[in-house]
């Protein structure tokens, strides 16, 4: 009767813990990383019997967990993704309504810009149009402005968000740390704490958002975690804390790397080894569209400074002088590593001067202990700047470096020429009689000519700025029949012959031989002299001593907005514009589609995963049912039990 009393009651015992276990799974259906729990129940042997072995009752063995690792560490990577591509989303659309926006945009300010230099050269004498095109100008420079300040303000968020990011890393870690070396305390060879394990999964779950990150077994059922490409996080009960830092050579960038225990060292991580989560499309963001959105508009601002100020000094303005710049030059941002030789006193500054070959890239300058290296980062090509010490500056793609002191070895500079370009932007001239709309030289054929030659206006190019070259007096060049030729130029200056894109150089005092058409220059001065003159026919060169009305260096002002300025001659201001507006929109329809895509895979990876871990009420509902039915069937089993052995008793009676 004893064993029969405790075959029931084994029974009971399991069918109890079934109850429960099951009981346990319909109340953490909607808890956030719960794993369905099933009870695992055995027999407790067998006992021989002389004429065959009886079972003795049952037990449970343990109580199971369903985890698949296979399909909860695909579910962390599509969640990882979907992270880092909504953050990257989230951010990328600002600059997208920012720079696509019709009204609010660059593209009316240049087109009032230009409008007031077409207006201004076509009234020269008007003060009205003067003033109105250096409003036209301030306003565009106000645009820039506004623009780079929105784009500075969307940085400087990301900078929040990262250290903000960091900060629940590192709380994460401590905690995975933590409870680690709780489990290792209770696992057993029989059983583990599942309820700490769920917990466990679901702050690795939570971190794997945050940045995307690899876990491996340990010892003792404990887990390390790694991310990018092996860096520790977590090792067994040991935590790793990352930290936050100003960049050294950039003081609007947070970098990222591990703090030392007692906090006084910092060790940089690149950028690159965060992926994933949040922190992941951040870092996307910030290096990629950000930075090529903020050096692009800056690439505009100084190339349209550059241009404009390069031929505005060109002209003469209305007091009879050589123009001045029209906009303030453009300095490049130029950060010091703080970790150079504290003996190091190099110094480098670089502004920009040649607008088509400026590019959007960044810059690192760097000394090796014989020379300075200037690596374009966009693409990894350097320049050596030779020779060293420097005699001039030299210009590297539009940039001119000037680098003084005296350098240590690994010295590091980084040049950002662009960067501030678009924020520092700024109107030069107040005065509206500064402005320099007529060209400062004057041509004529008189009327007494017997011929029918012809002397264009004439231009003038930055070689006409050499010392000496201004041209101060008239100079009269006089036709010789007889051998062809042309003289009188003015004295010391070699002439220069252009045939069908042919130059012939002809030295100081020489005749120069007459060709219909030609475009003849010297110390700057450009002109050409068509048809056909007389003998002893002369045409004039001097200084413009009534240019009030004139707008010669207007026109070539006003022609630089359809002018393929930037790039290498290959686009307009408004054109390399669009191109920046076109690169974000596309990024941005990337990052929207993509988006929608791993909100597809998270919802694929969660069913998949929550197929074997996942609790089913109906399920469930019918597992209550029949344990209870167990439950019933033991209760009789001990009640019969019972029964029998009162009657037995009373046999005895």
């Amino acid at each position: 009767m004893s064993s029969l009393l405790s075959i029931g009651k084994s029974g009971l015992l399991a069918a109890q813990v079934g109850l429960s276990t099951t009981g346990n799974n319909i109340t953490n259906a909607n808890t956030p990383g719960y794993n369905r729990q099933v009870a695992i129940q055995g027999d407790t042997g067998t006992q021989y019997q002389g004429f065959g072995y009886v079972g003795s009752g049952t037990e449970i063995q343990a109580v199971r967990r369903y985890y698949d690792n296979f399909l909860a560490t695909s579910l962390r990577n599509a969640e990882a993704n979907q992270a880092s591509l909504d953050a990257y989303n989230g951010q990328i659309s600002q600059i997208d309504n920012l720079l696509a926006d019709p009204t609010a945009g660059l593209s009316p300010a240049l087109q009032d810009f230009f409008s007031g230099v077409q207006d201004a050269t076509a009234s020269p004498a008007s003060a009205a149009a003067r003033q109105s095109l250096l409003s036209n100008a301030q306003s565009l420079a106000s645009r820039f402005q506004a623009m780079s300040a929105r784009l500075t303000e969307i940085s400087s968020g990301v900078n929040t968000t990262i250290v903000s990011n960091v900060n629940e890393i590192n709380s994460y870690a401590t905690q995975i740390a933590s409870i680690n070396n709780t489990i290792a305390g209770l696992t057993t060879d029989q059983a583990a704490p599942n309820d700490l394990l769920d917990k466990r999964d679901q702050m690795l779950t939570e971190l794997n958002k945050l940045v995307k990150v690899t876990v491996t077994p340990g010892d003792n059922n404990m887990l390390n975690v790694q991310f990018g490409t092996g860096q520790p996080l977590v090792v067994g009960n040991k935590p790793f804390q990352l930290a936050t830092s100003t960049s050294p050579t950039d003081v609007s960038r947070v970098t990222i790397g591990y703090q030392s225990t007692n906090g006084t060292a910092f060790s940089e991580l690149p950028d690159s080894v965060f992926t994933g989560g949040q922190l992941g499309g951040l870092m996307e963001f910030r290096d990629g569209a950000m930075d090529k959105a903020q050096n692009a508009l800056g690439q505009v601002a100084a190339s349209l400074a550059t241009a404009f100020n390069a031929q505005h000094v060109l002209g003469q303005d209305q007091n009879g002088d050589l123009g001045t710049n029209f906009f303030n030059p453009i300095q490049a941002y130029v950060g010091t590593n703080s970790h150079n030789s504290p003996a190091s006193t190099a110094s480098v500054t670089a502004t920009v001067t040649d607008a088509s070959a400026l590019t959007a890239s960044d810059y690192s300058v760097d000394f090796d202990g014989t020379n300075f290296n200037v690596t374009r980062k966009s693409d990894g090509k350097v320049t050596q700047i030779n020779p060293f010490p420097q005699t001039t500056p030299q210009v590297i793609d539009g940039v001119a470096y000037s680098i003084s002191g005296t350098p240590a070895t690994k010295d590091n500079f980084l040049v950002r020429p662009t960067y501030n370009a678009a924020s520092s932007l700024s109107v030069a001239i107040t005065d509206t009689t500064k402005i320099a709309l007529a060209a400062p030289i004057s041509t004529a054929a008189p009327t007494a000519n017997a011929g029918n030659g012809k002397i264009t206006a004439g231009t003038v190019d930055a070689n006409y700025l050499t010392p000496g070259n201004q041209i101060t007096s008239t100079s009269t060049l006089t036709f010789d029949k007889a051998s062809g030729t042309l003289s009188g130029f003015p004295a010391g200056q070699d002439v220069t012959v252009t045939v069908n894109g042919a130059p012939t150089v002809y030295p100081a005092g020489t005749p120069v031989p007459y060709t219909d058409g030609a475009n003849i220059s010297f110390g700057g001065v450009n002109f050409a002299i068509s048809g056909t003159p007389a003998d002893q026919d002369t045409f004039t060169i001097g200084p413009n001593t009534s240019g009030v009305g004139d707008s010669r260096n207007g026109a070539l002002l006003a022609g630089l907005q359809t002018k393929n300025v930037m790039n290498n001659g290959t686009a307009t201001f408004q054109t390399s514009y669009a191109q920046m507006v076109n690169f974000v929109g596309t990024k941005a329809r990337e990052a929207q589609i993509s988006s929608t895509a791993a909100d597809a895979s998270v919802k694929q990876a969660t069913d998949a995963q929550q197929s074997v871990s996942g609790v089913n009420l109906d399920e469930e509902a019918a597992n209550l049912l029949r344990y209870q039915q167990a439950y019933q069937a033991s209760g009789k089993v001990m009640q019969v039990a019972s029964q029998l052995f009162d009657t037995l008793l009373s046999i005895g009676s």
